[in-house]
């Protein structure tokens, strides 16, 4: 006789507590310089990271560079990306914008307006844009989005 195990299946819920925003700068700055002004700015610790590698027209490489505070604290990461890489964009459907700048924050932080407001104040920064996540269709996007 052959005897069967009987399998039990057990379904995790699990909510997710961070949330994503993004926003667009416009900024002449270099994205090295750009970092060290929100690191002074927000007391936090932007570093550059491996940038991002995506292959362009006829086999070439477009690099589009990222600065983090990963490491610092898991509660309010920041990535700062840049856009541009030549005459190519990280976001096609976003080309008037140098800088996108993902925030992941849990729903206990303060109010994002507060940020964005104290990123204004700046004045390497020419524009910030609040940019809906689900309204961009475009096919990169995926990749700040990790």
């Amino acid at each position: 006789m052959k005897s069967t195990q009987k399998v039990t299946r057990v379904k995790l819920n699990i909510e997710q507590n961070n949330y994503y925003i993004l926003l667009g700068l416009v900024s002449a700055e270099p994205d090295y310089k750009l970092s060290l002004t929100l690191n002074k700015k927000f007391g936090i610790f932007l570093k550059n990271i491996p940038s991002l590698r995506l292959s362009g027209n006829s086999n070439t490489e477009v690099i589009f560079s990222r600065y983090s505070n990963n490491a610092d604290n898991e509660d309010f990461v920041i990535e700062l990306v840049s856009n541009r890489s030549g005459k190519n964009y990280l976001l096609n459907k976003l080309k008037n914008i140098d800088y996108l700048l993902q925030i992941q924050i849990s729903e206990n932080e303060s109010d994002i307006n507060n940020f964005t407001s104290r990123l204004r104040e700046i004045d390497t920064i020419t524009a910030v844009f609040n940019i809906d996540i689900n309204t961009i269709k475009d096919k990169n996007l995926h990749y700040l989005m990790h």
